[in-house]
């Protein structure tokens, strides 16, 4: 019988098993070809070199430097194929060594050229055979897979498979092609895979232009939210990290806020930004009932939502207030605490905070005495400034009201927290925000990832608007201490539920019995600028009773200094008319039946400054006497030059505010 043979012409039925089996051994022969050559090649060159010291040596160094080239290039296979070939080229170089210099039949020679040319041409079969059909549809289906997105000649190297991750070795062709190629792939490459576009990610080699990791997270463990249920450390110290979540491969999103010279790592200010709906409200709860549960901490908070998320920790906060007013104040009282708190630490020989600060100075080597011995001075508690929807302090105070704060507060043992939808350069200096490289980015508008992450991590893979606001609680982490490599790697905030009030509330009356209180230098330097509107923290709470909250003021000011533009054009001078019999009292308790004379406004006014202060509102200006002005038929104008004729005084100080000044507390002011 005559078929037509695979190979397309006619052959019989034995000529035809006879070309299957030499299909089928094929693939096979190369090691036996080689086994072989290295029998011809060392019986030649026995006859070449028998008698040549010369040869030795150069045959000895040869096969040396073979069986090193040999594992230099295989650094982008497997490790087991690497070995595998060194093994068989120092063997074969070895053998062909001797057969050179004593011959190919000389003593065991023989033997171990049957025996062990054998093994290894069996162990190169043995491999081949291994190599499953699977296993070579894989390999070609990821070189078809970069073929369709543009990366045809990278390669793909070692592969290490993690549950719901697999991270591969990418090796891109030289002169061609650069990371940046990759980078503008990822998107293809979640296509192809048909995933979304923040489970493909690449780290770069920082050491190569053209080499990385290629990270695919096949599997969104983020889904389902992880409830909270309480502070991950209670009692412990500040210095340790913050857990607030956890990564999309399941491991804990941690972040710290103190620095630490042996970690290379400086203290973090945090930037938090994300879209209406994003879940800054449960991050910020995440990392802030991380922070009130430490033992070495303070924290002061600006809300202006009059404490909607927060209000269960109210007894916990050492200064909280409303915003308007009160946030100037704050925002004052940290201009001037930060360097009395910078001093303290020099004069008691810290370069930064650290736990130790936070306790009695009983070391000799942290004594403020010249003699140096133990100072036994109060230690100083880390403090954290928490600026919640930051954008209206930053309309009202100006886009660079925490640039000087935020560039020099890490040094006096101080983190600033500014939380806010849109960092953008309209609302917030680029001085602010380069003082700020921490960052949380929530979801958010595809059009605003670029004020949020830097560029290299979105090229990396990070994309968050692509949840916008659909994905809650989801975000990347930029900050020191958090590895590089996790900056493009999505994670999930805890969720606050109903069921985690009571938890909170037991947890503000734990700090409020257990948690550190303000240190003296702090609560020193935050009442000399701004009296009773610090309130520190309450030492009894009830049911009716908060903290002493600041009231708020107009926030449409201008930004300047000294006098408000709209009184620059007026004369101080040009009274308004005499009020009228039977007008109500005004707002400081005075007769409004005729007009004072200027001698008893003047007394009006001081008293008008003193019931300021007494009620903590600090930060005062020509808007908060408007009502006293219609009551007593005085002039904004005739109020503004009061104004500037008390910081002639001493009673006030200009603020970065043009028509805004800061009341001197009464006692520093008479000092």
């Amino acid at each position: 019988m005559r078929n037509r043979g695979e190979y397309g012409h006619t052959t019989s039925g034995a000529g035809s098993v006879g070309a299957y089996l030499l299909h089928r051994v094929k693939p096979h022969l190369p090691p036996w070809l080689g086994v072989a050559g290295i029998g011809v090649a060392g019986s030649g060159a026995h006859l070449m070199w028998a008698d040549s010291v010369g040869a030795g040596v150069g045959l000895t160094l040869s096969a040396v430097a073979l069986t090193g080239a040999t594992w230099w290039a295989g650094r982008e296979t497997s490790p087991q194929r690497r070995l595998h070939s060194a093994i068989t080229v120092a063997a074969g170089s070895a053998w062909m060594t001797g057969a050179a210099l004593a011959g190919p039949l000389a003593g065991s020679l023989p033997d171990a050229y049957l025996m062990g040319g054998a093994v290894l041409a069996l162990s190169w079969n043995i491999r081949m055979a291994l190599r499953t059909s699977d296993g070579e549809a894989a390999g070609s289906a990821d070189k078809g897979l970069l073929e369709r997105v543009g990366l045809a000649k990278a390669k793909i190297g070692r592969t290490q498979v993690e549950p719901n991750r697999v991270t591969a070795a990418l090796a891109l062709e030289p002169g061609e092609q650069t990371t940046d190629d990759v980078a503008k792939a990822l998107a293809r490459i979640a296509s192809a895979l048909d995933l979304p576009q923040s489970a493909v990610r690449f780290q770069p080699d920082p050491d190569s232009a053209r080499r990385g990791d290629l990270v695919i997270v096949p599997r969104d463990m983020l889904t389902e939210a992880e409830p909270w249920e309480g502070p991950s450390l209670p009692g412990g110290s500040i210095m340790d990290p913050l857990v607030i979540g956890r990564y999309d491969d399941g491991s804990p999103l941690m972040v710290w806020l103190p620095g630490d010279p042996s970690q290379g790592r400086n203290a973090q200010h945090f930037l938090i930004a994300g879209g209406t709906g994003s879940g800054k409200g449960d991050t910020a709860l995440n990392l802030q009932t991380e922070i009130l549960s430490r033992r070495d901490v303070i924290m002061w908070l600006s809300d202006p939502k009059a404490f909607q998320d927060f209000r269960p920790l109210l007894p916990a906060y050492d200064w909280a207030v409303q915003g308007g007013a009160g946030t100037e104040a704050m925002v004052e009282a940290l201009q001037h605490v930060i360097p009395a708190r910078t001093s303290w630490l020099g004069k008691h020989s810290y370069r930064q905070w650290t736990p130790q600060a936070a306790v009695r100075q009983s070391d000799p080597a942290h004594s403020c005495r010249p003699d140096n011995t133990a100072c036994g001075c109060a230690g100083m508690p880390y403090l954290v400034a928490w600026m919640e929807e930051a954008a209206n302090t930053l309309r009202a105070l100006g886009d660079d009201a925490f640039t000087g704060i935020a560039q020099e507060a890490r040094s006096a043992g101080c983190s600033l927290f500014i939380s806010l939808q849109r960092p953008s350069y309209d609302q917030m200096s680029t001085s602010t925000r380069a003082s700020l490289p921490s960052v949380i980015a929530l979801g958010c508008d595809p059009r605003d990832e670029g004020f949020s992450l830097p560029d290299a991590v979105i090229d990396a893979g990070a994309h968050p608007g692509a949840w916008g606001n659909r994905k809650p609680g989801y975000c990347y982490v930029v900050a020191g201490g958090v590895d590089p490599d996790r900056y493009a790697s999505p994670a999930r905030t805890r969720q606050f539920t109903a069921d985690a009030a009571p938890v909170m509330e037991m947890l503000a009356q734990w700090a409020l019995r257990n948690g550190a209180t303000a240190d003296p230098v702090t609560t020193g330097a935050a009442k000399a600028v701004v009296g009773n509107a610090y309130t520190g923290r309450q030492t009894t709470t009830t049911d009716e009773t908060e903290p002493n909250l600041v009231p708020d003021h107009d926030d449409s000011i201008q930004i300047g200094t000294l006098l408000d533009p709209e009184d620059a054009a007026m004369d101080p001078e040009a009274d308004l008319p005499t009020s009228q019999q039977g007008d109500d009292t005004s707002l400081f308790g005075q007769d409004t039946g005729r007009k004072p004379s200027p001698e008893e406004a003047r007394q009006l006014f001081a008293r008008a400054l003193d019931e300021f202060e007494a009620n903590g509102q600090m930060v005062v200006g020509p808007k908060d006497f408007m009502d006293w002005c219609d009551a007593n038929g005085y002039s904004r104008p005739w109020v503004s030059a009061r104004l500037r004729d008390a910081a002639m005084e001493g009673r006030l100080q200009p603020t970065n505010q043009t028509g805004r000044w800061r009341i001197v507390p009464a006692l520093a002011a008479a000092a």
